[in-house]
């Protein structure tokens, strides 16, 4: 149901402290049950085409946190959230046997995000005199939006990948998985 916590429960003698939500706002309902965090996006990459290694030349976000009660921790939830989604779109791949047993356990095989992948120009804007009634203050919760603005890295170097088949001859359209590794 709409808005209802749903508790697994006790299972064997254990307590599953996990819970999960699911809601489905009605058009129109944006302040009596809820509401959306927005944001919107843009990156430009390079690719060297022999590596594959990618590098994020500038991303610019804007980012509707409502009024920030923290402009500092807003912005480094935001960075955090975007970065985070860059390691999920071009790094973070997790391999597994086939006995389900996780094969990349550690940084060794595991590649999250390192400091020098951060856009070289990284460019957060809150955008401005958006209160949200409803919130704490007018603010809203720093939630996925900067996670999944980092889908433009990806977009950005799939449309690279596409320019440089056409440039050699070839079919823009390829199959590029995520994670790109």
């Amino acid at each position: 149901e709409r808005g209802r916590f749903v508790w697994p429960g006790a299972s064997k003698g254990k307590i599953n402290l996990s819970a999960t939500a699911t809601f489905n706002p009605l058009p129109g309902d944006f302040n009596s049950n809820g509401y959306f965090t927005l944001g919107a996006a843009v990156s430009e990459v390079e690719v060297d085409m022999l590596t594959g290694e990618v590098t994020v030349l500038r991303s610019d976000l804007l980012y509707d946190c409502g009024n920030s009660l923290n402009p500092v921790v807003d912005m480094g939830q935001c960075e955090g959230g975007f970065m985070q989604g860059v390691g999920f779109y071009l790094a973070e791949e997790q391999i597994y046997s086939p006995d389900g047993t996780l094969q990349t356990d550690g940084t060794w095989e595991y590649k999250p995000p390192l400091a020098c992948q951060v856009p070289l120009d990284f460019r957060v804007e809150f955008l401005k005199d958006s209160p949200f009634a409803a919130g704490v203050k007018g603010s809203k919760a720093s939630g996925e939006p900067p996670l999944l603005m980092a889908y433009t890295v990806f977009g950005a170097t799939r449309a690279a990948v596409s320019a440089s088949r056409v440039e050699r001859g070839k079919s823009s359209h390829f199959n590029m998985d995520v994670p790109a590794t």
